[in-house]
């Protein structure tokens, strides 16, 4: 089956605005199911027939797609969680800063709270869909969770903590590259809807086998087939390639231009250097003349006894 390819910021959150697909694509990664999901924001919007120079747009927003969601977990307490989810199709220096910026904003945020006195916080989970590696392991997917222990006994305390829960967070990181044959299991499955190993000659589609997919997935395959038939999600796509291609060409003139001047500055302080080279040759010389001259007056008064 032809779908949108959902690396595509524009593709994914068409795939995501649907609370079906949403909820299950969710509690898929996550391992707990929800049971309400509400779409609070993101930080990621191209529209068509605008034109680039109307569009005040970083480096950053344009290669991130963000979501938040507040999800309402099945648990004795039903408890309400704040679910970060990226989508990173390019890596750059400054990434990690920038997740960290973000993650200390929804820390602070009022809106981060389950209670109507806003004082009552919700546990924060973040997922990163990352197109490059972290170098850290070839396993596709890979969860970061706290573990709280006694320090002297080193034994594990298993208990739920609303004060740990609320100032610690987990996290998934799913490598898009290093998915492609690995199935090892249905979440793997699932998120091989990203395996760009399946790109067709045009690269806004991939070309899946549905029938690889549960029919607990089914309804996500549809949507993303639903995307690539959307004439403005394919527009979008195009769009968000210009953008990419045009930030990398610039990123590259940059980079050029460093390189021309670190040349230039370490050719400034190679002269630099044999002028104080010379300088102190010749103040050598200076010193050595001077001694000479030294000498002669001395015996000039010495002859002139």
């Amino acid at each position: 089956m032809i779908i949108a390819n959902p690396i595509y910021d524009t593709v994914f959150k068409y795939m995501m605005s649907d609370s079906r697909v949403a909820k299950t694509f969710l509690s898929a990664i996550i391992g707990e199911k929800i049971v309400e999901l509400d779409f609070t924001s993101t930080e990621y919007t191209l529209k068509t027939g605008v034109e680039k120079k109307q569009i005040d747009r970083t480096l950053e927003q344009i290669t991130v797609c963000r979501f938040d969601f507040a999800a309402k977990i099945e648990t004795e307490n039903g408890d309400c969680k704040t679910i970060i989810i990226e989508l990173q199709k390019a890596k750059f220096a400054t990434d990690i800063m920038r997740f960290r910026r973000y993650l200390g904003t929804m820390y602070q945020s009022v809106e981060n709270t389950s209670d109507k006195h806003r004082v009552k916080a919700r546990q924060i989970y973040c997922i990163y869909l990352l197109n490059y590696e972290i170098g850290l392991s070839d396993s596709p997917i890979i969860k970061v969770d706290y573990i709280v222990s006694d320090l002297t006994t080193g034994e594990e305390l298993d208990r739920k903590n609303e004060f740990i829960e609320s100032l610690h967070h987990k996290s998934w990181i799913v490598q898009v590259r290093l998915l492609k044959e690995k199935r090892r299991n249905e979440l793997e499955n699932l998120l091989s809807i990203f395996d760009q190993d399946n790109i067709t000659e045009d690269k806004h589609i991939l070309n899946i086998d549905e029938s690889q997919f549960s029919g607990e997935y089914q309804h996500i395959i549809r949507k993303l087939r639903e995307a690539y038939e959307s004439k403005q999600v394919r527009e979008e796509m195009q769009m968000e390639d210009d953008y990419i291609n045009e930030l990398r060409i610039n990123a590259e003139i940059i980079a050029e231009k460093d390189k021309s001047l670190a040349e230039k500055d370490k050719s400034l302080a190679e002269k630099d250097k044999t002028l104080a080279e010379k300088d102190k040759t010749l103040a050598e010389k200076d010193k050595t003349l001077a001694e000479k001259d030294k000498e002669i007056e001395e015996l000039k008064r010495q002859l002139g006894r």
